[in-house]
C-alpha cells in the first residue's frame, strides 16, 4: 500500500471512530443510570393494577386482602436490601417506594374504619361483593339459589329506610355511603349482565329478582340522599367534604414529605395572603383605585375578549411564556414540547365544576357557549379575562404542567406511581412564584391577575387545613 493510500485509510478509520463516539455519546444521553429497584417498582405497578382491575368494588374484602398482601410482600422484599450499598438513584427509589407502600397500608386501615362507620347504612355490601368475587373466580353458580338470594336482598334493602328512620348518622358518613351504593349498583349490574342472556336458566330465574334489587337500590339511594345526607338525589353541584381529622392529616403531610405541622402551614398561608393584599393594593393604586383592590379586580374582570377570540389569546399567551423562560435561560424547553401541546374547548357541563382552564398536553379552554344563560356567560367571560389568563396559561402549559408531564413521561417513567398533588401543582406554583419575582407580570392588570390566583391558593390552603377537610390524594 502506498503511503498516500495508507494515510487516507488512517483518516477514514479515525473519522469513523470519532463519528461512532459521537453517536454513542448521543445515544448514552437517552439512557439513565440503572436502578436495581426499577424492575421491582414496574412489576409492582402492574401487579397493583391487575388486582384493582380484577376487583373493582372499593368495599370488596377480597380486594383489600389481595392489596394488603401485595404491599406487605414488597415491603419485605426491599427490606432485605442494604440501603447504604445502593447508588443515589436506587436510594431515591427505595425511599419513594417504601414511603408509598407504608401509606397504602395505612389507607387500607383507614378504609376499614370508614367501612365500619357505613356498615349500618350498607349492610348488603358483602352480599353484592361476594357475588362479584365468585364471578371473578369463574365459579359456577346455581341460578335458582341466586334468584332466592336476590329476592332476599331486595327485601332487605326495601326494609332499610324503616329501620334507619330514627337514626342520625353523620352527614359525611351518609354521603360516603351514598357514593358506595352507586359503586355497588355498578358491581351488581356487571355481575348480572355477565350471566344474563348467555345462560338461559340464569335469565329465567334471576331477571325479575335482579330488577327488584335494582329498583330497591334506586329508591334506597333517594332515601339516603334526601333523608340522611340532606340533598336532592339529582343534585350534581353540592360538595360535601369528608374530614379525616388531625392525626390522619399529619400522617398525610408526612407521606407527602412536608416538614410542617397543620398550624405552621396555616401561618404560612396567612403570611402569604397578607403579602398578596399588600401587593394588590400597590397594583390597585397604579390603576387609580387607591387601596380598594376589589374595585381594581372588578375592573380587570371587565377586560374580557369578545366571544370567539379566546383561543387566539391563549395561543399568544402561551408563546409569550415560552419566549420569557427561554430568553432568561430558566429551563430547557424541547422543540417537540413546544410543538405538540393542543387546545380544546371545555364542554358546558364540565365548566360547571371547572370554570377555568385545565391543562397538560391539552389545554382545555373554559369559555361561554351560546346555550348558557346570560349570567353564566358573563361569569365565564369575566373569570377568564386576559389578565387572569396571563397567570394561568403558563401554569397549565410551559413551563407548567405540559412541560412537567413531557419530562416525566420520558425520564424514569416508572416513578409515575409516586406522583402527588404536591408535586403536580407544586411545580406550576413554583413557576408562578419565580416568574413573578422576575417581572413577568409587567402591567398592574397582569399583577392583579397573578395575585388573584396566588391569594386564592392561600385561602384554599388555610380553609382546608383549619377544617381538616382534606381527603387523601385530593
Amino acid at each position: 500500500m502506498s503511503r498516500k493510500l495508507f494515510l487516507v485509510a488512517v483518516i477514514i478509520l479515525v473519522s469513523s471512530f470519532v463519528v461512532f463516539g459521537q453517536v454513542r455519546s448521543e445515544i448514552d444521553n437517552y439512557n439513565e443510570p440503572p436502578s436495581k429497584l426499577r424492575g421491582v417498582i414496574e412489576k409492582f405497578t402492574q401487579d397493583n393494577g391487575a388486582i384493582a382491575r380484577l376487583f373493582t368494588s372499593q368495599t370488596s374484602e377480597t380486594r383489600a386482602a389481595k392489596l394488603r398482601q401485595l404491599y406487605s410482600d414488597n415491603m419485605a422484599l426491599i427490606g432485605r436490601l442494604n440501603f447504604e450499598t445502593l447508588n443515589h438513584d436506587e436510594q431515591v427509589d427505595y425511599l419513594l417506594f417504601n414511603n408509598y407502600l407504608r401509606h397504602e397500608i395505612k389507607e387500607l386501615d383507614r378504609a376499614d374504619t370508614q367501612f365500619a362507620e357505613m356498615a349500618a347504612i350498607i349492610p348488603f355490601a358483602k352480599t353484592i361483593n361476594d357475588l362479584e368475587d365468585q364471578r371473578r373466580r369463574l365459579e359456577s353458580i346455581n341460578p335458582e339459589k341466586s334468584a332466592a338470594l336476590l329476592d332476599n336482598l331486595a327485601r332487605q334493602i326495601t326494609a332499610l329506610p324503616g329501620s334507619l328512620a330514627n337514626s342520625n348518622p353523620k352527614r359525611t358518613v351518609a354521603n360516603r355511603a351514598l357514593q358506595n351504593i352507586a359503586n355497588l349498583r355498578f358491581t351488581l349490574r356487571n355481575w348480572f349482565n355477565y350471566h344474563d342472556k348467555y345462560d338461559p336458566q340464569f335469565s329465567w330465574w334471576c331477571k325479575r329478582p335482579y330488577e327488584a334489587v335494582e329498583d330497591a337500590l334506586q329508591k334506597y339511594s333517594t332515601f339516603v340522599a334526601s333523608k340522611l345526607v340532606g340533598i336532592s338525589p339529582d343534585d350534581k353541584t353540592t360538595i360535601i367534604g369528608d374530614p379525616i381529622g388531625r392525626e390522619a392529616l399529619i400522617e398525610e403531610l408526612e407521606f407527602e414529605m412536608i416538614p410542617y405541622s397543620p398550624e405552621e402551614l396555616v401561618a404560612i398561608a396567612n403570611k402569604e395572603f397578607d403579602w398578596c393584599q399588600r401587593e394588590l393594593k400597590k397594583a390597585s393604586r397604579e390603576m387609580g383605585f387607591g387601596d380598594d383592590y376589589m374595585k381594581a379586580i372588578e375592573a380587570v374582570k371587565q377586560k374580557y375578549v369578545e366571544p370567539g377570540k379566546q383561543p387566539e389569546l391563549i395561543r399568544d399567551l402561551a408563546q409569550q411564556a415560552i419566549d420569557f423562560v427561554e430568553k432568561n435561560d430558566l429551563v430547557t424547553v424541547p422543540k417537540l414540547a413546544k410543538e405538540t401541546w393542543r387546545m380544546e374547548m371545555m364542554t358546558p357541563e364540565r365548566q360547571l365544576v371547572a370554570p377555568f382552564f385545565l391543562g397538560g398536553e391539552t389545554i382545555l379552554v373554559s369559555y361561554p357557549t351560546d346555550g348558557m344563560t346570560h349570567e353564566q356567560k358573563m361569569m365565564s367571560l369575566r373569570g377568564n379575562n386576559p389578565h387572569f389568563s396571563h397567570a394561568t396559561v403558563f401554569h397549565e402549559l410551559i413551563p407548567g404542567h405540559h412541560l412537567q408531564q413531557y419530562m416525566t413521561r420520558r425520564y424514569r417513567p416508572y416513578r409515575a406511581i409516586f406522583g402527588t398533588p404536591f408535586w403536580t401543582e407544586g411545580w406550576s406554583l413554583y413557576w408562578e412564584f419565580l416568574l413573578w419575582d422576575m417581572g413577568f407580570d409587567k402591567t398592574p392588570e397582569d399583577k392583579i391577575g397573578a395575585l388573584f390566583w396566588r391569594s386564592h391558593a392561600s385561602r384554599a390552603l388555610r380553609a382546608g387545613l383549619q377544617s381538616s377537610d382534606c381527603r387523601s390524594r385530593h
